[in-house]
C-alpha cells in the first residue's frame, strides 16, 4: 500500500491562500498525491482583514484551519512549515528548520507582503495588513490610542493620540479609514468621559493624484466625497518621507500621530530568488502563458507571486478572484497532463470587476460598462464577499455580524487582547 502511494505523481503546493487552496480542492486524480505546505495552519480570507483590524469581525470568522477544510481528502497531506528555498535541480524543497521533500511537480503560491519602498525601518511604526497578526496589532493600536487619550492631560499629546493616518488609498486604505472614522464618529462617543472621540483626525495619505486609482474618475470622486462626509481628511499628491513612533512626515511637513497604518504597496514572496529566475516589479516571478517557468516546465508560479502578462498589456492584478482562477486553471492543466494530454490552452483571466466599501453603508462597484455606488453597491459588495467565504457557518456568522453592526451601530470585536510596549520618543 505504501509503495503504491509513493509511486504516484507527487505534487507539492506551497501556500494555502486563494490560489493554492483552489488548486488542491479542484485537483482530483487517482495517480496523484498532493502535499500542501504553509507556514500557518489556517487559510485566511484577506479581503475582510480590515474588518478584523477595525473591530467589526473577530478573527475566527475569516480564517479556517487548513486541515479541517481538507479533512475528507485522503490524497492530500498538509504540512505546517516554512520553505527556505527550492533546489530545482534535484526537484526538492527545503525547510527552514531542516529536512527536504522531493516533488514531480511544484506549484508556488506564496503570496505577497507589504512593501515599504526601501524604508523597511518604518514597519514597526506603520504595520501593514496581510495576516491575522497584522490585523490584531492594528486593532490593538487603534483601541489603545483612545484609551491612552482618555487619561492624557496634555492637549497636544491627546490630539496626537487621536490622529490616525493610513498611507495608501487603494481599496484597503479606503476601507480602513472609512471604518476608523465611523468608529470615532458614531460608535465610541458615548463610551468615553474625558475625550470627545469625534475630534479624532483620520488621514488618508496618497502619493497619486486621486484615490482608488483602478476605478474610474467618477467613482473615485464619489469615494472621496463620501469619506470626507465621514470626517476623513483625504490627502492626495502627498509623499510620505518619514514614519516614527510619534510622527508622520508628508511633503516635508511633520504631523504628530501615534497610529500609522501602511496600505501603500506590496512585494511578492522571494520565490523568484529561490529559483533564480527573472522577476518583474515587486519581485513577482515572470511566467509563461501556462503559468509555468520558462526554465522549468514542472514548476508553476501563481497568485500574487507571479507576473502574468495580459494580451492588452499590463499584468493580471493581485486580487482574490484572479488567484482562484489561476488555481482552477492549474488543477485542470495537471489533470489533463496526468491523463497524457500535454497540450494546454493559455491561461485566460476573466476580470470580475472592482468593489470597495466606504464605511458601513456605502460602496462603489465597477463592472466595466456597469458602474454604481451607494447602498446598492454596498449590498452587492457584501453578497459577493459572503459568497466567497468557506462554509455555511462562516457565511451566517459574518452576515449576522454585519447586520448587527448595521442596525445597532456597534462593533462586536473591540477587545484589547495582547499588551505591547507603548511607543516611546
Amino acid at each position: 500500500m505504501h509503495d503504491n502511494i509513493q509511486q504516484k505523481h507527487h505534487i507539492i503546493v506551497i501556500g494555502a491562500g486563494f490560489a493554492g487552496l483552489q488548486l488542491v480542492r479542484d485537483l482530483h486524480h487517482k495517480n496523484a498525491r498532493i502535499t500542501l505546505i504553509d507556514q500557518r495552519n489556517h487559510h485566511l480570507f484577506q479581503p475582510l482583514l480590515y474588518q478584523v483590524a477595525t473591530t467589526i469581525l473577530p478573527t475566527s470568522e475569516i480564517a479556517w484551519p487548513i486541515r479541517r477544510i481538507l479533512r475528507s481528502r485522503k490524497d492530500i497531506t498538509t504540512l505546517m512549515a516554512t520553505v527556505s528555498n527550492d533546489n530545482h535541480q534535484q526537484n526538492k524543497v527545503h525547510f527552514a528548520d531542516g529536512g527536504s521533500l522531493s516533488y514531480d511537480t511544484l506549484i508556488i503560491a506564496t503570496g505577497a507582503r507589504h512593501s515599504y519602498f526601501g524604508h523597511d525601518e518604518w514597519e514597526k511604526h506603520a504595520p501593514g495588513l496581510k495576516t491575522l497578526e497584522d490585523a490584531t496589532t492594528i486593532r490593538r493600536r487603534i483601541l489603545k490610542a483612545f484609551e491612552l487619550a482618555e487619561r492624557e492631560a496634555d492637549a497636544n499629546k491627546r490630539q496626537a493620540l487621536l490622529t490616525f493616518a493610513v498611507i495608501g488609498a487603494g481599496p484597503t486604505g479606503v476601507e480602513l479609514v472609512g471604518i476608523i472614522a465611523e468608529l470615532a464618529q458614531k460608535v465610541l462617543p458615548q463610551e468615553f468621559r474625558n475625550i470627545n472621540t469625534q475630534e479624532a483626525k483620520v488621514l488618508l495619505v496618497e502619493a497619486a493624484p486621486k484615490i482608488l486609482s483602478v476605478f474610474p474618475k467618477k467613482s473615485s470622486n464619489y469615494a472621496k466625497k463620501a469619506l470626507e462626509s465621514l470626517g476623513v481628511t483625504v490627502m492626495t499628491g502627498c509623499l510620505v518621507t518619514e514614519c516614527t513612533a510619534n510622527n508622520i512626515t508628508m511633503n516635508n511637513n511633520r504631523t504628530p500621530c501615534h497610529t500609522i497604518i501602511w496600505a501603500a504597496g506590496v512585494k511578492a514572496s522571494p520565490a523568484a530568488q529561490w529559483l533564480n529566475v527573472d522577476a518583474y516589479r515587486a519581485g513577482r516571478a515572470i511566467v509563461q502563458n501556462d503559468l509555468s517557468l520558462k526554465q522549468y516546465i514542472n514548476i508553476f508560479v501563481i497568485g500574487d507571486t507571479a507576473a502574468i502578462s495580459l494580451p492588452q498589456g499590463g499584468f493580471v492584478p493581485g486580487l482574490a478572484p484572479a488567484a482562484k482562477q489561476q488555481g482552477a486553471y492549474i488543477a485542470k492543466l495537471l489533470h489533463n497532463r496526468l491523463n497524457g494530454n500535454q497540450n494546454s490552452k493559455p491561461f485566460y483571466y476573466k476580470h470580475q470587476g472592482n468593489l470597495a466599501t466606504i464605511g458601513k453603508r456605502a460602496a462603489i462597484a465597477d463592472f466595466g460598462r456597469i458602474q454604481f455606488k451607494g447602498r446598492l453597491a454596498w449590498w452587492v459588495w457584501g453578497l459577493a464577499h459572503i459568497y466567497f467565504l468557506i462554509g455555511t457557518r462562516s457565511r451566517i456568522s459574518v452576515a449576522w455580524s454585519w447586520i448587527l453592526s448595521y442596525v445597532s451601530g456597534q462593533n462586536s470585536a473591540r477587545l484589547i487582547t495582547q499588551n505591547e510596549p507603548e511607543n516611546k520618543k
